[in-house]
């Protein structure tokens, strides 16, 4: 499967020409701010960073680019399986676009892969994805202190699972 829509994005498989589109997100601190890394500096740390994660060929990876508008917005997908991430460009915050695409792509995980559930690990300072999470029926299974060095600060961890519906 190569895109899966909704009633306003598209998700779809990523091409070279996005890379400049997954560094305006990448690269923004917003969006970077519980990110596992900081901010993008350059393309040139972009660029190997859009390689690996899109066109890897690795069996452990689910990525997809979401589009609204015609316009790459953001990624979505699982990249070791069977952990679930996502990043959005601070643009589209705030218009369901994470909620929208993250029901789409757990649906479609559950329908490709065999996976007894799918996992996430979030900062427990990023109150909003931590709701998406909830609402779609993430629990909580355990925490962690300094699990990431991200630009001289310790971040910690909330692990969260969504099991495969019976």
């Amino acid at each position: 499967m190569n895109e899966i829509r909704t009633d306003r994005l598209v998700l779809r498989r990523a091409v070279a020409a996005d890379l400049p589109a997954v560094h305006a997100f990448m690269s923004s601190p917003s969006a970077m701010r519980y990110w596992s890394t900081p901010p993008h500096e350059s393309m040139a740390v972009t660029a190997p960073w859009f390689q690996a994660q899109f066109f890897s060929g690795d069996p452990g990876r689910d990525e997809w680019i979401i589009e609204l508008d015609g316009r790459a917005v953001g990624n979505i997908g699982i990249w070791n399986m069977p952990e679930f991430g996502f990043i959005l460009h601070p643009d589209v915050w705030g218009r369901g676009v994470a909620t929208e695409a993250a029901r789409a792509f757990v649906d479609h995980a559950f329908g490709a892969h065999p996976i007894d559930g799918i996992t996430a690990d979030v900062d427990p300072r990023n109150l909003a994805s931590l709701r998406l999470l909830g609402r779609l029926g993430f629990a909580e299974t355990g925490r962690a202190e300094r699990t990431f060095h991200v630009a001289g600060e310790w971040c910690d961890s909330v692990y969260l699972k969504l099991s495969r519906p019976a």
